[in-house]
Order: C-alpha cells, then sequence, then structure tokens
C-alpha cells in the first residue's frame, strides 16, 4: 500500500490494516485483477519465529517503553501473549488485514507492522486485532470480516475507543507496503471518526497526517518523528 501523501496510504495497509483455519494452500478467496495480492497466500507465509516476531514487536517502541510491554504474536490460533507486561503497553505485529479492505496489500504475506499501543489504545485495538484475525482464520472473506466486526461495534461486543489512544511505530524492520517499506518513524493517535481538518492534518506545513478507517470507526492522525526506536535517525524528510 502507497500513501497518497507520503503517509496516509501506506498506514493505510497497517491500519490504522490482519487466514484460513489451519490453512490449506489451495484454498482461494475471490479473485480482484487489479492487485497483485488478490487471495490468502498459505498461512505459514504470515508466521514467524516466535522470538523473532517478540523482537519485531519490541522495536516499535523505545527501549524505555517496550520492555516493560505486554507482547503478543500470532500464531495459527490466533494472536496471543508471549511475554506479560508491567506498564500498560500492548507490543505486537500487525498483519495485511488490519489494512482497508480495498487496499492492493489486504493479503500481502510479506507485511509486518510493529506497533506499540498504551493502555487506552490496546483496550479498544487489542480485542479488534484479535477479532480480525479470529475471523480470518476462521476463513471468512474480506466482506464479511468487516460486516462482523461492524455489527460487533453496534452490539458493544467489542470495546469502546477511550480518549488518549495513542502507539509507537518507530520500528526500522517493519515492512509496511510494497513501494514504501519502512516509511517514517511515526507515533499515531486513535480519535473516533472525525474529518482530518479538525486537527489541521493534511495541510500545507501541518506536521500531522491522517488516515480515515470508516470500517473501524476510526481516524488516524499520524505524526512523524525524526529517530527510529533504537535512537538512531531518520535522515529522509517526509513531504
Amino acid at each position: 500500500m502507497h500513501y497518497k501523501r507520503p503517509a496516509t496510504r501506506a498506514m493505510a495497509t497497517v491500519l490504522l490494516t490482519l487466514m484460513l483455519l489451519l490453512v490449506a494452500p489451495r484454498h482461494v478467496h475471490a479473485q480482484d485483477a487489479k492487485t497483485p495480492y488478490p487471495a490468502m497466500a498459505p498461512l505459514d507465509q504470515y508466521l514467524m519465529d516466535r522470538d523473532a516476531e517478540i523482537a519485531l514487536a519490541r522495536s516499535a517502541a523505545p527501549d524505555s517503553i517496550s520492555r516493560d510491554a505486554e507482547v503478543m504474536v500470532f500464531s495459527r490460533r490466533g494472536y496471543e501473549t508471549a511475554v506479560q507486561g508491567k506498564n500498560g503497553f500492548v507490543c505486537m505485529v500487525w498483519r495485511s488485514w488490519a489494512a482497508k479492505i480495498d487496499d492492493p496489500d489486504f493479503w500481502n504475506p510479506k507485511l509486518r507492522a510493529p506497533i506499540c499501543l498504551n493502555a487506552p489504545a490496546a483496550r479498544f485495538n487489542v480485542p479488534l486485532t484479535l477479532k480480525k484475525a479470529e475471523l480470518i482464520l476462521a476463513g471468512r472473506t474480506k466482506t464479511q470480516m468487516v460486516e462482523t466486526i461492524s455489527t460487533a461495534l453496534d452490539k458493544k461486543e467489542l470495546p469502546s475507543l477511550e480518549p488518549g489512544a495513542m502507539c509507537y511505530m518507530q520500528s526500522k524492520q517493519a515492512y509496511l507496503s510494497e513501494k514504501d517499506p519502512q516509511w517514517h518513524p511515526h507515533v499515531m493517535f486513535f480519535v473516533p471518526l472525525t474529518e482530518p481538518a479538525a486537527w489541521g492534518a493534511d495541510l500545507p506545513g501541518s506536521p500531522f497526517l491522517a488516515s480515515k478507517a470508516p470500517d473501524d470507526r476510526l481516524t488516524i492522525f499520524l505524526l512523524p518523528v525524526k529517530i527510529w526506536s533504537d535512537g538512531t535517525p531518520d535522515p529522509a524528510p517526509v513531504h
């Protein structure tokens, strides 16, 4: 996925993007000639070595935050806690189905989006992420996933978004899209669906970029920062 501005399209893959039950490689979803990833790949292509995934998840935020965070990893059973946390943050690696359903990278098995959510963001995003993974593992189509999530939100079966929800995405090892795998280190703020202009986002000279995620009923505001989580600088400016 690629941003219309260098942030907005790329993060839509991640979000703001995330399989079939013990997938059979021959299983195919409806084809879409407009994308190089028209259907889900075999499940193994979305999996990682457990220790490598823990390290990748922690790389989303500076060590002062991630070392005491809960860490979740994705497995054939869905997401599960690999490391108990102490500071309220939750670090995990989003897969491609965190994207909007019309995103061409929705089924791209290469995508890995390390994210470290603060407590208010985790209370909303973790149940949402787990539900999406459950549906994908059960072989639901993209459309079925969105419909089920919408119904769950309507019935308040998923938590409501709280004020103060934010996250870190400062990993050098991220693979956010085919065209711009790393993009830039940044932090994100989650608010109920609203117009970007409310924050002055996407305007000339504004540091904020925005991505609306109507299926999740969110607007995500992105603020690029100058350093990666390991403390090294990001030399490429955001245009």
